[in-house]
């Protein structure tokens, strides 16, 4: 294993991965999300926004760790982004699908911190609409996809499980940062 580390956060549309990041990122700068590879339209803040062939390309060359189709456009983490990511910093995975979870833990060497952040159905609809979502309708199919993807896997193992729906997300980033201290220690010890 090497002495890089990584977060990955799971969890549901709404359930607070930007909110989370922004507030790691607050508490030390080391932290930034993972701005996946968005081959697609619609939103691009967040995204490094490609093309189809930039996409058969990284599959060509075996560069693709995982890749997931969701509203209409294909998401990608790829390992030259990936090499970046932890070039600058200790960087932060936004997925929905313990696939991913698995295909980066295993895919792509680096000690991975692995959060679960949850938020009921209801939650997750009420801040879609207050962000002004255009597809609160697709979101909540997407918790409820995510729903059983949990239930489809009741082996998945969490270092740490997060409501969001109780917890502020500066206390769930200073857990998290808790946890990859303690990992760090560990892997030193």
């Amino acid at each position: 294993m090497t002495g890089r580390q990584g977060v990955v956060l799971y969890g549901p549309p709404a359930s607070g991965k930007d909110t989370v990041t922004a507030a790691l990122s607050a508490l030390n700068s080391k932290y930034a999300q993972f701005a996946r590879l968005k081959v697609g339209s619609g939103k691009s803040a967040g995204y490094r926004m490609g093309t189809e062939e930039q996409l058969t390309a990284l599959e060509a060359a075996g560069d693709v760790v995982y890749s997931n189709a969701r509203y209409g456009n294909t998401y990608v983490l790829d390992r030259p982004g990936l090499d970046a990511a932890f070039a600058a910093g200790v960087p932060v995975v936004h997925l929905g699908q313990v696939a991913g979870i698995r295909a980066v833990v295993d895919g792509y060497p680096a000690s991975w911190s692995v959060v679960l952040l949850w938020c009921p159905r209801e939650v997750t609809a009420r801040r879609s609409q207050g962000r002004g979502d255009a597809d609160t309708t697709a979101r909540l199919m997407a918790w409820d996809a995510t729903r059983a993807d949990l239930d489809a896997h009741p082996d998945m193992v969490w270092d740490l499980t997060v409501d969001t729906a109780v917890s502020p997300p500066q206390d769930a980033a200073v857990l998290i940062d808790q946890l990859l201290a303690q990992r760090a220690g560990a892997a030193t010890a």
